[in-house]
């Protein structure tokens, strides 16, 4: 199954979990109605995903904002072809000028059509706020970026999502992770991907401790299926959080590379988990390698500097 990519980008974006994932629901016997994911970001994975019914919420304004125009035809593909090509035309003659005009634009009027702009043309495909809730990622010093190949290639992006949109029954909210888990039941599976405890935060509000906890706590005590994506370890440390609340669930781990850092230096591999109440399929491969709770990975000094 081709992987569908959504308009909207950002760093550490689930493009690569999403293979994964539907590998994990294959062991269960039967597939339940409801997709809720609270930590939407760029939607890669429902887009991706087979469900009836998909409860899609995140604390980003802006993310919901874009998909909800793009569900109610506020914002067509026609409209996200006119306006890119436009405004791509004039970051060619300008340059960061422009970017700069846009994102301030953006700033005072939060329209999604600049908030996609901003999104496809800044540095690094970051998606970051500042604490006044404004949009502060710098240009990526590429003026020439809109051409008409790439520029397509989103429109094509956005017209697939607009499809998924209107041809499910799709429910959008903007909420915090608490309130967009309340009232679950046992017909659905829960996927939670938050920002990355003590790793780079490229997220609305970001991501504490105490969240980190919270989210624990209402996974503990849900009697839905759930998937939680965190990262596991890399080669300078581990995530503590994993033996502090996760260990107790299963854990599907495996290497991935994320292109995190204005460097590449500071690019490296990690390892990532699939944290989840899903018991493990006897034919899954064996590289999707599970930990049991009585089996739960033992990291070495080797594997791992704290």
């Amino acid at each position: 199954m081709a992987l569908l990519v959504p308009p909207i980008k950002s760093q550490g974006i689930k493009s690569k979990l999403a293979p994964w994932i539907r590998e994990i629901l294959s062991g269960l016997e039967r597939l339940p109605r409801v997709w809720r994911e609270p930590f939407l970001g760029t939607g890669v994975v429902p887009l991706n995903l087979p469900f009836s019914t998909y409860l899609l919420s995140d604390a980003n304004p802006h993310i919901i904002q874009f998909y909800t125009a793009l569900k109610s035809g506020e914002i067509t593909c026609q409209d996200i072809r006119k306006y890119l090509s436009a405004e791509g035309e004039a970051l060619g003659r300008l340059g960061e000028e422009r970017y700069y005009f846009v994102r301030d634009r953006f700033n005072k009027n939060h329209d999604p059509l600049d908030f996609l702009f901003l999104n496809r043309s800044c540095f690094n495909g970051m998606i970051r706020f500042n604490r006044q809730g404004q949009f502060n990622v710098p240009f990526c010093r590429k003026p020439a970026r809109f051409s008409a190949a790439y520029i397509t290639k989103i429109v094509n992006q956005s017209r697939r999502m607009e499809e998924f949109l209107h041809n499910h029954d799709v429910l959008l909210s903007c909420a915090d992770f608490r309130d967009a888990l309340k009232n679950m039941d046992e017909d659905e599976i829960i996927y939670c991907d938050p920002p990355y405890i003590d790793r780079y935060v490229d997220y609305y509000n970001g991501w504490t401790s105490d969240d980190e906890e919270d989210l624990f706590h209402i996974l503990d005590r849900t009697k839905s299926k759930f998937i939680l994506s965190t990262w596991h370890h890399n080669k300078f440390r581990r995530n503590t959080y994993i033996d502090k609340y996760w260990k107790k669930f299963n854990i599907f781990t495996k290497k991935h590379f994320y292109h995190l850092g204005g460097s590449i230096s500071n690019r490296n591999a990690m390892v990532e988990s699939l944290v989840t109440n899903i018991e493990k399929k006897t034919s899954m491969k064996d590289n999707f390698y599970q930990h049991s709770k009585q089996q739960q990975l033992r990291l070495s000094l080797a594997d791992v500097q704290l």
